[in-house]
Formats: C-alpha cells, structure tokens, sequence
C-alpha cells in the first residue's frame, strides 16, 4: 500500500540576493512556507528557494514563486509530493548532535551521552523551526551559555519555535521566571511536548502575534528577551520589544543574515539600545544589544490590533 500525499515541495534555484528579500519579506501573499538555503558555501549564486504547500502546484503558484526568483527564468521547477514517511526522513536526516558551550542537542535517532556538568535536550525535527542545527539557534545557544554568570530573573523567548532556547534559559537561571511565545499555535505545542520530554516545568507559553498581547505585557519587564525570528519582523517589532524590556536589559536577536544587521541595529538603536557582542556565523549573525538606562517609552504606542493571544502554564 502506498503512502499518502501529505504535501508538496517545489524548487527552484536562487541567488543570495533573492533569498534575503524572501526572508525579509514578511508580507508575501503566497499560501506556502518558504525556506531559503546556501547550497554552496559563499557562494551568491547558488541558493535555493523550497516552498511547502499542503496541495500539487498550480501554474499560478508556480507563478508566484517564480516571480519571487528572476535568476530562475527559464529553469523548470522540481517538484516532489511529500509523504509523512518523507517529512520523518527529512527531519532527521544529516541532524547529528550539536554541542555549544555546556549544551549537547540531539535528535532521537541520534543518542548522545552528556558531559558532567552538561546539559543535553532532545529535540526533534519537526512542526517548528529551532532543532539547534540552524546558525542561528546553535549561535543563541552560545551567546546564552557566556551570560552564564549573570543574573536574570525574568526571560522572555520571542518567537519560540520548538522551545529550545527557553529551555537553555530554564537551565541556567532556574529560578527566574520564563515565558515562551510564538505566533503560531502548533509551536507552542511543539513546545509543551519537548518541555514533556526533556523534563522541563514552570515555563509560561503564550500564542501571541508579536510582544503585545496582554498575556506579554502583564509580566513586562523583561531583564532578558531572547528574539530568533527574522530580519524584516526584528525591525518592525523593535519600538514593543524594546517596549516589554527592563531598563539596561539584555536583548539577543537572532535570524538575520549579516548584511541585515545594520538595519537592525539601526532600528534598535532608536529605541535607545546599544550593540554589545555580535557573534558571525556565515552569512547568519547573532546581536547581543542593551537597553537604555531608562526603560524605553514609544512616542506613538505600537497597534495592538490583532494581537490578542492566549497562555498556559506548563
């Protein structure tokens, strides 16, 4: 018996400078999940645009993606149906465990046995970004390990995912207080499920659109906010949070490709916070910025329109 069609992936080959405006465009009216990747390291010309779509492709899909990658005229697109069998190979496949600083990540398929005063998490690949294995995530997991020796007692991790780095904060302030939010519903799920696994309590998870929620804004401020999203919502969101953080707290943004960063920077910095630390991975660079000396106001209050979301403790 055949497996059944969960979904489809289609392809086509971008450039560096396409990818950036992918990933930096959070406005794009295409019903499917983008993803871009460096096929060849440093290399401008050889990137990949995978967009994920719960039905085959029409030409005017086709179309609209195609439209998002000029360099691809005249390229056919590769297209694959997708199985859950498929999704399962896909997710653990090439994903041995990462280590950075006193953290050991891994998959179930890949086993590890922890150093002494380590701490591993199993994290699967799945319905949400975040397993470690991106630059982005691992380079948060190392920023965090160095403020080991700090003092934080209320965390927020924007933008969640899979719940990792809420859960590396969990492990190194175990007696502050921690929130994990993500837009999306099915990571916040995906988050209480690996919390389940890896033993970890006392985490608030919130689904919330953005920092204004009032699940959000009713346990600002915060002394750590913690943000692996993407460029473009960095900068958009910057004015809520830096709202929602403590005055001179520590601020750590992550999913942005380097040439990003000025922009980001720059849209922090008029919310009065300074860059501290910048860790390059690759392309990918992780910020460590501070908040002003005096808890940051905005002159026109951001819209909550929309924001509303919903919390539980786990």
């Amino acid at each position: 018996m055949s497996a059944e069609i969960d979904s489809w992936k289609t392809s086509f080959p971008c450039t560096r400078a396409e990818a950036e405006a992918i990933d930096a465009g959070d406005d794009l009216a295409i019903d499917a999940v983008l993803m871009t990747t460096e096929e060849v390291e440093d290399d401008v010309e050889r990137w990949r645009l995978d967009a994920y779509t719960e039905n085959e492709p029409d030409a005017a899909m086709l179309a609209a993606l195609r439209a998002l990658v000029p360099s691809a005229a005249g390229v056919a697109p590769v297209i694959e149906a997708l199985t859950d069998e498929d999704w399962v190979a896909m997710s653990q496949q090439g994903l041995e465990p990462i280590r950075e600083g006193r953290f050991v990540v891994h998959t179930s398929a890949h086993p590890v046995d922890v150093p002494e005063g380590g701490r591993a998490f199993l994290i699967d690949a799945g319905r949400a970004f975040g397993t470690g294995h991106h630059a982005t995530t691992s380079g948060c997991l190392r920023m965090l390990d160095a403020m080991a020796d700090q003092s934080f007692g209320n965390v927020i991790d924007v933008g969640t995912g899979t719940g990792l780095l809420a859960f590396a904060a969990a492990e190194l302030w175990p007696d502050a207080k921690i929130v994990a939010t993500d837009i999306d519903p099915s990571a916040i799920d995906v988050t209480r499920e690996n919390a389940a696994a890896n033993a970890i309590a006392g985490i608030a998870l919130i689904v919330a659109d953005g920092a204004l929620s009032d699940a959000i804004t009713a346990r600002a401020p915060y002394d750590l906010v913690i943000a692996n999203i993407l460029a473009g919502p960095l900068v958009s969101m910057a004015p809520e949070l830096a709202a929602i953080a403590d005055a001179d707290a520590t601020i750590v943004l992550a999913g942005l490709l380097e040439t990003q960063r000025e922009q980001v920077v720059a849209a922090f910095a008029g919310c009065g916070c300074t860059l501290a630390e910048v860790d390059r991975r690759g392309d990918w660079t992780i910020l460590r910025l501070q908040a002003g000396a005096v808890r940051y106001v905005p002159s026109t209050p951001p819209d909550p329109k929309g924001r509303d979301g919903w919390a539980l403790d786990i």
